[in-house]
Parts: C-alpha cells; sequence; structure tokens
C-alpha cells in the first residue's frame, strides 16, 4: 500500500526532519507541553508524610512504567488516601501521556483509564499539552525514529540515561494544524493496529511451530517410528508406552556424571592456572553458546578432574524452570574447558548416544520429570545430581536411536526454516510500522483523505512484509 505525497514542501531548517509540508510548522516541545513530575521526588512528599510506606494494596496506586508494559495486570504498588491527597497534583485517569525519565529513557505511553485513584510514580514525566498539538499526535511524534533519536541524545548518561524537563521540551516536532493532526492520529491508530494485528498472528504461529516441534521430539523418542511395532508399559508413569523391544532404564545404568568447579575457592598461597569454563548461560537449549566464555583460576591438579570430553552431555543444574535439566552435546569447541559446578557433564557409555540423552532432555516428559523431581523457590529452580541419574530412559538399539535422530534433524530443518519465515515477516512488519509513523508525522505522506476501510484484510499487509 502506498499513500500520496503532499503537492508543495519547505525547507524545514532540521537536518533530520529535511523539507516539510508548505503549510507545516516546526516548533520546540516547550510551546506546546507543560512538564509535570512525580510528587514524591526531592524530600518534600516525606516531610509530608513521614514513614509512608508503598504497600502492595491501599487507596491509591503509583503507575509504573513496569505497569504499564504489562498494561496494568502487574499488582503495582499503592499509598494510602493522605499520601494520595498530596500526589493528587500529578493524578491520573486515563489518557495521560508518560514518559520514562530515567533509565529506559524513549519508553512512552498513553495511560489507559482505570476506576480506582491513581497517580505518577518516580522516575516519570506527564505529559500536557495545549489546545494547538494534541496529546495522541505528541505520542506518535516521540514514538517516531526521529523522536526516538532526538530523546537519546538529549539524555545525560550517568549511571544510567536521565532526561530532565528542559530535555524534554527542547524535543523538536513538525506540526500541523489540529484538524489535520487528528486526521493522521486516526489513520495511525488504525493502521498500527492492523500492523500490530499481523505481528501477534505471526508470533502465534512461531509459538504453534516451537509447540509441534516439542511434540515431534516428545512422540519419537517414547514411541519411535514405526507405528507397527508391538508396544509395552514403560512402568513409569510420566513416559507410558515405548516399543516392546526397547529397554528403559535409569540414566545411570547409562552413563556417569561429573560435577564442576565452584567459584570462589580460596587458592591463596598455591600456584593456579587460568582455565576457560562453562556456565548456566552458556548452555543452551540444544546448542552451546561460546559468544562470552568466562575464566577461572584452579589448581593445575584440578584441571583433569574437571575438564569436559567431547561427547559429553551438558545439563543444567538449575535456573529458571526452563532451563532446567536442559541438554545439550559438547563437541570440544574449546580444549580444555572446564565447567561450573551448576552445569553437569554427562558421560553417556556404548549403549547410549550422546545426541539421543540431549534430544530426550528436550521432550515433554523429561521436561516433566526435572519440574517434579526440582527443588523450587522464587523464580529459580534446582536438581540434584542424584535426581538427574534417576531420569527414566526409553532406549532403543543405538541404530535406532541414530535412525529416529536423523529423522528429527530434519524435521528440525524444515521447523527451522518455517520459523525464520515467521521471525523475518515479524522485524519487517515492525520496521513498515516505524517507518509508517516516521513518514505520516513528519508529512512525508498526505493522509489527509485517507478514510478507514468498511474492512481491512490483513493479507495484503502481509504480502507487502514478506
Amino acid at each position: 500500500m502506498s499513500f500520496p505525497e503532499y503537492p508543495d514542501y519547505k525547507g524545514s531548517g532540521v537536518d533530520w526532519l529535511d523539507e516539510i509540508p508548505e503549510h507545516w510548522k516546526v516548533i520546540a516541545a516547550k510551546r506546546g507541553i507543560s512538564v509535570l513530575t512525580d510528587f514524591t521526588a526531592n524530600g518534600s512528599f516525606a516531610s509530608l508524610a513521614e514513614n509512608v510506606e508503598y504497600q502492595s494494596s491501599g487507596y491509591a496506586r503509583l503507575i509504573r512504567m513496569t505497569d504499564l508494559r504489562q498494561n496494568l495486570e502487574t499488582e503495582g504498588v499503592w499509598v494510602d488516601e493522605n499520601a494520595y491527597r498530596y500526589l493528587e497534583k500529578s493524578s491520573l485517569t486515563g489518557g495521560e501521556l508518560l514518559m520514562a525519565s530515567v533509565g529506559s529513557v524513549g519508553l512512552i505511553y498513553l495511560m489507559p483509564e482505570v476506576d480506582y485513584p491513581a497517580s505518577l510514580a518516580p522516575n516519570m514525566y506527564l505529559l500536557k499539552t495545549n489546545t494547538s498539538l494534541l496529546s495522541k499526535f505528541f505520542y506518535w511524534s516521540l514514538l517516531s525514529e526521529g523522536g526516538q533519536s532526538q530523546i537519546l541524545q538529549v539524555a545525560t548518561t550517568t549511571a544510567q540515561p536521565k532526561l530532565n524537563k528542559d530535555n524534554v521540551r527542547s524535543i523538536v516536532l513538525a506540526l500541523p494544524t489540529v484538524q489535520e493532526q487528528t486526521k493522521i492520529v486516526r489513520f495511525l491508530d488504525h493502521e498500527t493496529a492492523r500492523i500490530d494485528a499481523l505481528i501477534v498472528e505471526q508470533q502465534g504461529l512461531i509459538g504453534l511451530l516451537k509447540e509441534k516441534r516439542q511434540a515431534a521430539i516428545s512422540h519419537a523418542v517414547t514411541n519411535g517410528l514405526d507405528t507397527t511395532v508391538p508396544m509395552k508399559d514403560s512402568g513409569v508413569e510420566w513416559v507410558g508406552e515405548v516399543p516392546a523391544h526397547w529397554n528403559v532404564g535409569t540414566l545411570r545404568w547409562y552413563a556417569t556424571i561429573q560435577g564442576g568447579v565452584a567459584k570462589g575457592k580460596d587458592y591463596e598461597g598455591r600456584e593456579t592456572v587460568l582455565m576457560p569454563y562453562l556456565r548456566v548461560a552458556n548452555v543452551q537449549n540444544g546448542f552451546v553458546d561460546l559468544s562470552e566464555v568466562k575464566e577461572i583460576s584452579v589448581l593445575e591438579s584440578e584441571v583433569e578432574r574437571y575438564s569436559l570430553r567431547a561427547g559429553d552431555v551438558l545439563m543444567n543444574e538449575g535456573g529458571d524452570n526452563d532451563k532446567l535439566g536442559r541438554g545439550t552435546v559438547w563437541q570440544g569447541q574449546i580444549t580444555p574447558c572446564l565447567h561450573q559446578n551448576h552445569v553437569f557433564a554427562i558421560r553417556p557409555n556404548n549403549s547410549l548416544t550422546a545426541e539421543w540423552l540431549a534430544t530426550l532432555t528436550q521432550s515433554e516428559q523429561a521436561r516433566f520429570y526435572f519440574f517434579l523431581n526440582s527443588k523450587q523457590s522464587t523464580n529459580l529452580a534446582s536438581i540434584s545430581a542424584s535426581n538427574v541419574m534417576s531420569l527414566a530412559l526409553p532406549l532403543p538399539p543405538v541404530s535406532e536411536q541414530q535412525q529416529i535422530l536423523s529423522y528429527l534433524d530434519q524435521h528440525r530443518a524444515w521447523h527451522e526454516q518455517l520459523v525464520e519465515v515467521a521471525t523475518s515477516t515479524v522485524e519487517l512488519l515492525k520496521e513498515r510500522r516505524s517507518a509508517l509513523i516516521s513518514a505520516a508525522v513528519t508529512g512525508k505522506i498526505d493522509v489527509r483523505s485517507w478514510l478507514p476501510p468498511a474492512s481491512a484484510p490483513t493479507q495484503e499487509l502481509e504480502r507487502e512484509a514478506v
């Protein structure tokens, strides 16, 4: 879909804006906005309401960027009525334009409507526009490439980026009439919603493809490829039935486990060597991430004890639930290389291929086992070496293991190709969204005659993105 240009343009006097429509103006934001901060700053709130604490419930909610990112679905922090009466100066009801002032500068949100008292949290600005500038037009201008670039340029950086009020007031924008702003806002609301819907659709497809990949692995490592073979009860509830000629045994029957080196050992007065070692962050689902390999000091006599061998299966002892127990085969990319004590090295014997074990750890059945036998804490989990070695293995003959793995490799290549296409489509749609916003708020396209179609087929937009 293409849009017309304006009939006449003039120089803007601003390099990044280039030319703007003849009847548009260039203004600094200070001519169209006032900038309010939260009223918990500078000790004034503390002096007014001594001993006030943020709470998990209360009379009024303080709106943070964290809450807005999740559409206010977080529990949030609250204050009592006495505190809110002071904070009413920056009260929020819905539709207000909010900007991060510290940290994630460049984040802009429109406040959703709420049915409870709310006020601005620290590290945010409330931007109020006058009659010459629509709040929603300013919102789209700030989200444009030029708006974001200016915010990052004017932000001061110490420990983290920070915007003061003068930084915000200095932002430059191209300004049409209020009537034209209204049309641009309607156009962008409609067109970005279409693009967002397509992005969600493609992201859903990526999720579905990953589920199908998981299901294919889970079925293959417990049922095999031949649907005609007799089946038997594995004797393990979470495994179910397996082909009758397969063995089922615990991992300790078919492999040994090697623990890793612990950080923080005291080697004072003893000679050490500096060695590369793998951490939990290096062991990903199905591959080893070697983009950052750290080093650790150990005694020379400990190098052999903690060294990895090509063919070891690396499994994580702890971390987030999605990292727990996930396995991948170490191919000896770095020699010698040690491993941290939170990464297990499993060394299979001749009846178990490393690739079979690593693939099995990606199955739904193994994920369930690791979760069931882990110790859970807030957002973290861990599993013991003993529980890892008690993992039940459906085990076909080595030749059949290789046949199944070959099939799964072909399936993986097909799956990755589809995911890559969908991921590329998402990125192209995001680029188109950004370009459309920038073109509309700088007058590079003329949408004054644009009308929302009676129906908005997404197929056309998707074809353009691809």
